[in-house]
């Protein structure tokens, strides 16, 4: 972690907030083709650290780096850049304190149906700070939102709990393979008429990856779920099968895969 970041959080919290914010919009990386999450997730650690000196200093720069990225309806890139360091930070902070996880909570919810994905994948690491302090807690409102979510809450849902290493945290692999069922029985249920839309199709975007995920962990449940989806006869959960039949993460996995690209012909 660099000590400029460093440097620059220190100002912010005791009054001057602009040197960070024009740091984290020229250190983006942005518009390329991936944010800098690493940047993210430092000024999210380095705002938790702070919390006991300048606890009400911290919920005022992540409000205002939240609510500031888009005034007034708008967006680019940095400006998404700023919103989600401002989301990040909140569940990094909510992890380590209690007694901010529900106005957290509530908070990252407001912005789970935002069409910005990168505020979407803000919103998904915040959901996975908050999942290594509360799983029990962050999995039942992950599960919540894919049950009755709209689509881009589905997407931050899956998103958030198809990560590798939050796999390992007990019984959230449990919840990973039920909310990525509840994921795909939605698409599979969506009517001919949605699934143009680009709400529809960040999801299936989605899930053509994170069953991957999910199934390189838990192999033989992953396997037998898309084994049953590939008798749906649905060309959109084809699609998302195919895709995750692909990923390198599946490779070692031969005979099961073979045996769902033959559902599949």
């Amino acid at each position: 972690m660099h000590d400029t970041l460093s440097s620059l959080v220190e100002r912010a919290l005791t009054g001057n907030q602009r040197p960070l914010e024009f740091y984290l919009r020229e250190n983006s990386r942005l518009s390329g083709a991936r944010a800098n999450l690493e940047l993210a997730n430092d000024v999210g650690y380095l705002l938790a650290a702070s919390l006991a000196r300048h606890p009400d200093t911290v919920r005022s720069l992540i409000s205002h780096f939240v609510n500031g990225g888009q005034k007034n309806g708008t967006s680019n890139a940095t400006s998404e850049f700023v919103t989600l360091c401002g989301i990040i930070a909140s569940g990094a902070c909510a992890a380590v304190e209690a007694t901010w996880r529900a106005d957290t909570f509530d908070l990252i919810y407001c912005h789970t149906s935002s069409p910005y994905w990168r505020v979407r994948e803000g919103i998904a690491i915040a959901y996975q700070h908050l999942l290594t302090a509360v799983p029990e807690e962050t999995a039942e409102r992950l599960v919540s939102l894919a049950r009755e979510g709209n689509y881009f809450q589905q997407c931050a849902a899956i998103t958030a709990i198809a990560e590798a290493p939050m796999l390992y945290i007990s019984d959230v692999l449990r919840t990973a393979l039920h909310l990525q069922r509840i994921v795909l029985e939605r698409l599979h249920d969506a009517p001919l008429s949605v699934r143009k839309g680009e709400d529809f199709r960040a999801l299936r975007r989605t899930s053509g990856y994170t069953l991957s995920v999910i199934t390189a962990a838990a192999p033989e449940q992953g396997f037998a779920l898309m084994r049953e989806c590939a008798t749906w006869n649905d060309a959109d959960i084809i699609w998302v099968l195919r895709e995750n039949l692909k990923k390198k993460r599946l490779a070692k996995f031969v005979e099961d895969t073979r045996a769902v690209f033959s559902l599949l012909a």
